[in-house]
């Protein structure tokens, strides 16, 4: 592990390891102490889980670190903001698996194989979640039971905070200032975010990542007496229902392939099931998109993120045109330029309202709250 010298406080000029456990892939990042990325690889996995040894392999491919940050979707009720990971942190983590089945597990496993494989370097545990604190109680508060939300931490947590959180200041960035920020981060997984000033005041997903738009395999949003009703009348098992609303859902449900670009493929060859599959998505994004503006009092700018958001300009132009009672309109010209993981504000000339793709990069957030959280040599609050 490098040592810092002089008077530099502990965090700055790390060499900082991001690690993402998606549901596909560990995404593997190094970024220099200038946030250079000096490392780039990712480890397949299935379900989230990746072959142990192989993830340790590309841990030792890496080289010297300072310190190893984590992408963890769900820190529940009471971790919100980076965290020095110990095992009581470790057994905090586990409780939560079940509120994020498709990526909490599959962090828990990254996170102890790479205490194995570099035991020297500090764990923080970053997390989806702590972006979506700032939400109002108004916007929070699911009307239920006070038992269920006072003791049982039934609320809407919101999800892809650092992506929400990287797409806010990236926009900035890219359009200038926007107090009133709608980010569309669309991918496999998918969910849009209110952002007032740089703060999430409202979300889509909600008390785990199931719930708001449509993804690749997630159902969003369902009315829930669905699942009580295929528990009790049609026989199914709870965890048949649970699994098949994470996995057999979403565009997989509807057009019998997860991948935005099988089925928009599918939609050109006149498939009437891929179809419906888009015009569902689309139709759930524009409400969603609308309902966000409602939260902000208006909307002075859409962010495009993820796969799906940065690359599909299609579809991007689509859900625009439906939107175009919001201010949006785009720049037909600079549209194509803003594929393949380009970014730019695409909007017309005089539109009321700024349309931008971003290029994720959570990967930047994480090495920040990492750095930060180490610099002053003390984890978060966490209540």
């Amino acid at each position: 592990m490098a040592e810092l010298t002089g008077a530099e406080p502990a965090g700055t000029g790390m060499r900082v390891l991001v690690v993402n456990a998606g549901s596909s892939s560990v995404k593997i990042r190094v970024l220099d102490p200038d946030d250079r990325l000096v490392h780039s690889e990712d480890v397949p996995a299935d379900r989230g889980r990746p072959d142990a040894g192989a993830l340790a392999a590309a841990l030792v491919r890496t080289g010297p670190v300072d310190a190893v940050g984590h992408r963890v979707v769900h820190g529940g009720p009471r971790l919100r903001g980076p965290v020095r990971v110990d095992e009581a942190v470790l057994r905090e983590l586990k409780e939560l698996v079940a509120l994020a089945p498709l990526h909490e597990a599959a962090a828990l496993a990254t996170l102890r194989t790479t205490r194995d494989a570099l035991p020297e370097a500090p764990d923080v545990a970053c997390f989806d979640t702590a972006f979506h604190a700032s939400l109002p109680a108004a916007a929070s508060t699911y009307a239920v039971p006070a038992h269920w939300r006072r003791d049982l931490g039934v609320r809407r947590y919101g999800f892809h905070g650092l992506a929400h959180e990287w797409a806010a200041r990236r926009t900035a960035e890219l359009a200038g200032p926007v107090p009133r920020l709608v980010v569309a981060h669309l991918g496999s997984g998918a969910s849009l975010c209110a952002v007032a000033d740089g703060r999430s005041v409202d979300t889509t997903m909600g008390f785990t990542p199931t719930a708001g738009l449509v993804m690749g395999s997630r159902c969003g949003d369902l009315d829930p007496a669905v699942p009580l009703w295929l528990v009790e009348h049609a026989g199914l098992a709870v965890r048949e229902v649970a699994d098949a609303l994470d996995h057999g859902s979403g565009l997989l449900g509807l057009a019998g392939v997860a991948d935005v670009r099988d089925v928009l493929a599918a939609e050109a060859d006149g498939d009437p099931d891929a179809a419906l599959a888009v015009g569902v998505w689309l139709h759930r994004l524009c409400a969603g998109v609308a309902a966000m503006a409602a939260a902000l009092g208006g909307m002075d700018a859409l962010a495009f993120s993820g796969g799906v958001g940065e690359n599909a300009a299609g579809l991007r132009a689509r859900a625009v045109a439906r939107l175009g009672f919001l201010g949006l309109r785009l720049d037909e010209a600079a549209t194509p330029r803003a594929t393949g993981g380009a970014e730019g504000d695409v909007s017309a000339p005089g539109a009321p309202a700024r349309t931008v793709v971003v290029h994720t990069r959570e990967d930047l957030v994480v090495a920040g709250q990492v750095r930060a959280l180490l610099a002053r040599g003390a984890a978060l609050p966490t209540r």
